[in-house]
């Protein structure tokens, strides 16, 4: 009872004068979706969904998205664990260079991977020259691309759930003698799916909205590197309802993730 009145008590002393800034504020992260609501083709909004151009590039955008989600799942786990678990020496050099990619501009991103994996990149002259492999402006340099962007998200919800599982779980398995894979396997993955879950959806969403690193690295070619947010770049120019119509389909995938993550991140502010 105290603490409901304590509540009600600090409600009542906010200052009214933030109110009128966080309206504003409201109002400038919300009226930009409320216009791309009204100019909604919605009588037409069916046929132009599953248009040829608009099905291609939302055909693409999941495939390369999934595929980089899995990229991410493969090698974002382990240096999740690495982070969470590992003694290394400069582990928080390391931690700091993993969240790199979620400050750095992505066209930045997409200059570093040509100047890396391009035909004339530190290792992609030899994936070239030794196995006839080109990455840049292919679809699997779209999934190199979004996977690059991604993978912070995956990492940081594992190491997070990982710091926070209970270890005593792990020594009781290695007390009645599992090896150090079995224990990870049948004991903390377990523990930390709800982690690997939430970054997956994280990685998945932030990897089909990429545009930057994406047309940098991979280029814009219909059918092969063209994904939704490089679709909306070109309709802009052609067609603006196409354009619209894919922007829907984005801000639907965006509010879905916010809405199945929202107990993970209500529960983290409590």
């Amino acid at each position: 009872m105290r603490t409901s009145g304590r509540r009600r008590v600090a409600r009542g002393r906010r200052p009214l004068v933030l109110v009128l800034p966080a309206v504003c504020g409201l109002a400038f992260l919300l009226l930009p979706l409320a216009g791309l609501l009204l100019r909604a083709p919605w009588r037409g909004l069916p046929d132009r969904l599953f248009s040829a151009e608009v099905g291609q590039a939302l055909r693409l955008s999941l495939v390369c998205a999934s595929s980089a989600t899995v990229v991410c799942l493969v090698f974002g786990i382990p240096l999740a664990w690495l982070l969470a678990r590992g003694e290394i020496p400069g582990l928080g050099f390391v931690r700091a260079l993993v969240t790199v990619p979620l400050v750095l501009p992505p066209v930045v991103g997409g200059v570093a991977l040509l100047l890396v994996l391009g035909r004339r990149g530190i290792i992609g002259r030899y994936l070239y020259e030794w196995f006839g492999v080109s990455l840049p402006f292919t679809t699997a340099g779209v999934v190199v691309a979004e996977a690059f962007v991604a993978m912070p998200f995956l990492v940081i919800s594992v190491e997070g759930a990982l710091r926070g599982a209970d270890p005593r779980y792990e020594e009781a398995a290695a007390t009645l003698g599992a090896s150090r894979w079995l224990t990870f396997r049948r004991v903390t993955l377990p523990s930390v799916m709800p982690g690997v879950i939430a970054g997956a959806v994280l990685c998945w969403a932030r990897a089909l909205g990429e545009f930057g690193a994406t047309i940098t690295f991979a280029g814009n070619f219909p059918g092969t590197t063209t994904t939704m947010p490089l679709a909306v770049y070109l309709a802009l120019e052609t067609d603006p309802e196409d354009a619209i119509v894919l922007s829907l389909v984005l801000l639907t995938v965006s509010v879905v993730v916010l809405a199945a993550l929202r107990d993970r991140w209500t529960r983290g502010a409590l």
